[in-house]
């Protein structure tokens, strides 16, 4: 089996993605994404009773039927804040189910797309997840850590996730040998 490194992307790149979104929705989703490392399933199902502001940590059902707590940025809250203060949530037909974003899982994809072209940066759920771990990764915190908040359920999993900053911290101890 080929092990491929995967892309994730740098604080500076989520800042920049969150700063090209067309809209507050958008730029909350890029920031909760990133923040929380969720899955794109976890994330449309995401009920505003789901958020508690106060300690910065939104209720999610992940695989498996899996119940558990994501964190989130100060930043992350305030774009919820002002979407749900502005935004108006479209409950569309009695058969679909209403989450946080009135939006169905393909309108995610899409607005993910459509930012992707706009940037030439990696937008997709799975990236926002390394972006996640690796980030955390980057900033000092352990791997069980990471693998608690992120909803893993072995190392194996935030190992495979955090790949590239493992590479990019060999590089960069490498050129300080060189020099």
């Amino acid at each position: 089996m080929r092990k491929v490194i995967l892309p994730s992307l740098t604080s500076e790149q989520v800042e920049y993605l969150i700063f090209q979104a067309e809209n507050i929705r958008d730029k909350a989703i890029i920031s909760l994404l990133a923040d929380s490392g969720s899955r794109l399933n976890e994330l449309i199902n995401i009920k505003p009773d789901h958020i508690d502001f106060d300690t910065q940590t939104i209720i999610i059902w992940g695989k498996g039927a899996k119940q558990r707590k994501a964190p989130f940025t100060s930043r992350t809250k305030d774009l919820i804040l002002e979407y749900l203060r502005v935004g108006k949530i479209n409950t569309g037909s009695q058969h679909v189910c209403v989450n946080i974003w009135g939006m169905r899982r393909r309108g995610i994809q899409i607005m993910l797309y459509r930012l992707e072209k706009k940037t030439g940066l990696p937008c997709s759920p799975h990236t926002f997840r390394r972006t996640f771990a690796s980030n955390l990764h980057r900033a000092g915190l352990d791997i069980e850590h990471i693998m608690r908040l992120g909803g893993w359920e072995s190392l194996d999993m935030v190992l495979r996730y955090t790949r590239s900053v493992k590479f990019e911290e060999s590089l960069r101890l490498y050129k300080e040998i060189e020099r």
